[in-house]
């Protein structure tokens, strides 16, 4: 009897898990942030977004701040503002603490966009000025069917207005492929003189020093991050100190890498309360 039930209790909840997401997607409708120009309405070509693109993280390794592009066909049944304010929530453009984030926001069958803008830049973007950007440079473009060029003459401008804005610098750690490297370089370096140390001192020992000395390297020399420092250091100590004997090895199962792969780019934690402008063209 029992056996009946179990593939028959595994097709529902399967059902049921299908049915959930479909709700959460029409609830949220917010589409996963993997780059700086997400465009889900083909409108642009590929030039035209790694162009976008180049132009946005130039941007971003100058001055710090994130500027974000959603295109989407609707967002319907909602209005754009109530769209936009989902969207800034579960992206979070702009680094945290700083909120020198922006997105623009396009919806193109329904004819209209918005900017929205991040906490700590309101006072060089405030609603007015937002409104201006959208009417006065972006929705031209538009009217003649050129939403590459409206979409980058907004840009600049933003780029502009932040640009002249007194905000904390760029954080100067290392760029992810220097860290990739750096991370395996410590941890490579660190297993070679752990297995040395433990020839003379023992397994646990040779293990506690190579490790410690890993972390602090990783920190005090390569900049990494603490928490990046202290895995490496425990992965050198549990790999030479607690490995087990007998022929047998020691394995973490997979490997480690330090990027999501693909080249994934991520919010930084910025928060938004509701400023900037909507308009329509």
């Amino acid at each position: 009897m029992l056996p009946a039930i179990f593939p028959r209790a595994r097709y529902g909840f399967g059902f049921l898990l299908l049915l959930f997401c479909m709700m959460a997607w029409a609830i949220v409708g917010v589409p996963e942030l993997s780059r700086r120009v997400t465009d889900l309405t083909s409108t642009l070509s590929t030039e035209q977004v790694a162009a976008l693109e180049n132009k946005l993280a130039a941007f971003e390794t100058q001055k710090g701040s994130q500027i974000a592009v959603l295109i989407v066909p609707t967002t319907q049944p909602k209005d754009i503002a109530e769209f936009g304010i989902e969207v800034a929530d579960l992206w979070q453009i702009g680094r945290k603490g700083v909120d020198d984030g922006v997105i623009l926001i396009v919806a193109k069958d329904d004819r209209k966009l918005r900017l929205e803008v991040g906490y700590g830049l309101e006072g060089v973007i405030p609603d007015a000025v937002a409104k201006r950007i959208i009417s006065e440079t972006i929705t031209p473009y538009f009217k003649n069917g050129d939403y590459a060029g409206g979409i980058d003459a907004g840009v600049t401008q933003l780029i502009g207005l932040i640009g002249g804005e007194a905000l904390p610098a760029p954080s100067e750690g290392l760029s992810e492929a220097q860290g990739d490297g750096a991370f395996m370089f410590i941890l490579i370096g660190g297993l070679i003189l752990g297995f040395a140390l433990s020839v003379m001192m023992g397994r646990v020992m040779g293990g506690m020093l190579a490790g410690l000395g890993s972390g602090l390297v990783a920190a005090l020399v390569m900049g990494l991050a603490f928490s990046v420092a202290l895995f490496i250091g425990l992965m050198v100590f549990f790999i030479v100190g607690v490995r087990s004997t007998g022929g047998r090895g020691w394995s973490n199962g997979g490997g480690f890498g330090g990027s999501s792969g693909g080249g994934s780019w991520s919010g930084g934690g910025g928060r938004f309360g509701g400023g900037g402008a909507s308009g329509s063209w």
